[in-house]
């Protein structure tokens, strides 16, 4: 077994495809297909099934890359420790957020003083934010709720209550604050089941036996203030992301608060990568401080 095929399986594996893998190691595709299946014709096993222009891990390659993920992470530590003198000039941080605006701050001041680091960021719920690092397919997490401690690293931002939200205009629109109760008699809009926000939402409800069904189900913050901008609803959102949107009216919810969590996760596996080390360090300072105590709550 070759080194070279056994990192083109294992950032085709990391990257889900052999375009993406080609262009991490500065390599043509061709080059990289070749040397993933020169890799499974010397053992005979199929570690990919191929399906036009996207693959997918066989068992057998699940099982190589749960093997190949810790081997190359150690290798990038390694080459860290070696260079530890060195500023942070280069490098990738790939980040996956239920909402990047509990970030931005933090993102934008990482940027300025590591301007060498290619920063990534795409959306996810909750549930695909701890599943993507889980998988190593991200560095770090944003998410609206607190995650187990031991497996995940975390960085506390502060705490937002869930509050409503309609269409100015909206008929009948409620008043402000409205009781979860009288809110549900109006037609609600959700995101998908994998959100926080929606899971906290249906706990409250469930605790105060009130029935809660939407009336529209939508895939992402953003679909769901547009279809509720457009009258088609009522929304729900921590008040630290409803943001500034002329179009919508924010309504208080009366009765037992419903917190939600800002948090900045990674894996503690893989706490010492420079590039997480120094994000995390970065939303430490960022984070207000808890009761008792100066400075950022980090656990």
């Amino acid at each position: 077994m070759k080194y070279v095929q056994l990192r083109a399986f294992h950032h085709v594996a990391l990257h889900g495809g052999f375009s993406a893998a080609a262009r991490a190691l500065g390599l043509t595709q061709p080059a990289v297909s070749d040397q993933v299946l020169a890799l499974e014709q010397t053992h005979d096993v199929l570690l990919f099934e191929r399906h036009q222009k996207r693959v997918t891990l066989t068992p057998q390659g699940e099982k190589l890359f749960a093997i190949t993920r810790p081997m190359f992470e150690y290798l990038t530590r390694a080459q860290e420790l070696l260079a530890e003198t060195r500023a942070l000039a280069s490098g990738e941080l790939r980040i996956i957020a239920d909402s990047a605006y509990h970030v931005t701050g933090v993102l934008s001041r990482f940027r300025a003083r590591y301007p060498g680091v290619h920063v990534t960021l795409r959306a996810g719920n909750s549930q695909a934010v701890e599943a993507e690092l889980a998988a190593w397919r991200a560095d770090i997490g944003v998410l609206g709720s607190t995650v187990a401690q031991g497996r995940f690293q975390t960085v506390h931002l502060g705490t937002s209550p869930i509050i409503a939200f309609a269409a100015r205009g909206f008929s009948p629109m409620p008043a402000s604050p409205a009781r979860l109760r009288d809110l549900a008699a109006l037609p609600l809009v959700f995101r998908e089941r994998g959100s926080k926000t929606r899971q906290k939402l249906e706990a409250s409800a469930r605790a105060q036996s009130i029935p809660l069904r939407p009336a529209i189900e939508a895939e992402g913050r953003e679909a769901v203030r547009e279809i509720v901008a457009a009258g088609g609803g009522i929304g729900f959102v921590s008040e630290a992301e409803y943001g500034r949107d002329e179009r919508l009216v924010k309504i208080a919810i009366l009765g037992p608060p419903i917190p939600m969590e800002e948090t900045v996760v990674c894996m503690a596996q893989r706490s010492e990568v420079r590039a997480i080390r120094a994000f995390m360090a970065m939303a430490r300072e960022s984070a207000p401080p808890a009761p008792g105590r100066g400075g950022g709550a980090f656990e």
